[in-house]
């Protein structure tokens, strides 16, 4: 018993002070990062339409979470939870939005998003189940995708002079 209460607190504040978790919808290749609230002890999500997509995350459904710290980044906890669709208008429903609106930053229609959550998104529910995954062996990391992006290259020995050079002539004049 000590240790399920345990296990409840560990998700409960790691979730809650994190800005950012990871979610993996059941069957799916890859985890997503999303936005989320903590309250009542489940996650709140809003998603679709102009929001985070919610992709294989079903009503009934289940879902792997993984919280990071957020200072610095690693993963701190990963639960399963269970998946409930939360219907637009319901009391849970304005509750869930009632948090996760002050969450969300840089909404395009400020005070109105409320409504454009009821007209185009869906809110999730995520409760957990009481189970968590203990951490990986190995660091999981992957192969990054192929992009025509490159890195940094080395600053070439002479700039340094030169930008040197531009300052002092600009004090100058």
């Amino acid at each position: 018993m000590t240790s399920e209460l345990l296990d409840q607190a560990l998700v409960e504040e790691a979730t809650k002070k994190s800005g950012l978790i990871w979610v993996r919808a059941a069957g799916a290749p890859a985890a997503r990062a999303m936005w989320h609230a903590w309250a009542d002890g489940s996650v709140f999500l809003v998603g679709d339409g102009a929001e985070q997509p919610l992709t294989g995350l079903a009503d009934g459904g289940a879902a792997e979470v993984t919280v990071r710290s957020k200072d610095k980044g690693g993963r701190l906890v990963t639960w399963t939870a269970t998946v409930a669709e939360l219907p637009a208008g319901s009391a849970d429903w304005d509750a869930a939005v009632a948090e996760l609106k002050g969450k969300r930053l840089n909404a395009p229609d400020g005070e109105a998003m409320t409504d454009r959550w009821a007209r185009e998104c869906r809110v999730l529910r995520l409760r957990p189940t009481g189970t968590l995954s203990p951490l990986p062996e190995d660091s999981l990391a992957e192969a990054p995708v192929p992009s025509p992006a490159t890195t940094r290259r080395p600053v070439p020995a002479g700039l340094p002079r030169l930008l040197g050079r531009r300052r002092k002539s600009e004090r100058s004049a």
